[in-house]
């Protein structure tokens, strides 16, 4: 599969069939992460790779007790770095930190594994469970698993609505 196709198929997976991420699986998963860009190529990104059963279990409850999540081979708590550290760009950590879950999304569905952003959860059950530093922010859990169902695709806004020409309110004509 190419790049533009896994855009295209891509779909939000909210049932998963039992069963790991291969180890080499989840070994590219993460790396994609780790490529990902960043401004200023400051990474302001780290992950909490969760791959025990009771461990996923528990953070689907606290995800607001979704637990459709407890069926994911691991369970990715994405993080961002203290936003007011001198080694980042505040503005720009965030956004940072969803281009690297951005590449993990891709490169899972690319390997055959269905993902879903969580974002349903409160910030200090994640960081208490997980032990998180109080600076760091949770951006969202990002549970990958053996997809158990196709999902249709979600309807688009039309191309002439999201995409302007030279200046907004003009037709980009393609």
């Amino acid at each position: 599969m190419n790049v533009y196709e896994a855009i295209q198929t891509r779909r939000s997976v909210r049932k998963y069939k039992p069963g790991p991420v291969t180890d080499e699986d989840l070994k590219k998963i993460l790396t994609a992460a780790q490529l990902a860009p960043s401004a200023g190529n400051k990474q302001p990104w780290r992950f909490i790779v969760v791959r025990d059963t009771e461990k996923i279990k528990k953070l689907a409850e606290i995800a607001s007790k979704q637990m459709w999540i407890a069926d994911a081979g691991v369970v990715i708590a994405c993080l961002a770095v203290d936003k007011k550290s001198p080694e980042v760009y505040e503005r720009w950590v965030e956004r940072d930190v969803m281009s690297a879950v951005e590449h993990m999304v891709l490169t899972a569905w690319d390997l055959g594994y269905g993902t879903c952003w969580i974002g349903a959860f409160k910030q200090t059950d994640v960081k208490e469970y997980l032990g998180i530093p109080e600076k760091m922010t949770v951006i969202n859990l990002l549970p990958i698993g053996i997809p158990g169902h196709k999902p249709e695709a979600r309807g688009r806004k039309s191309f002439e609505e999201l995409f302007h020409g030279e200046e907004y309110g003009k037709a980009l004509d393609l």
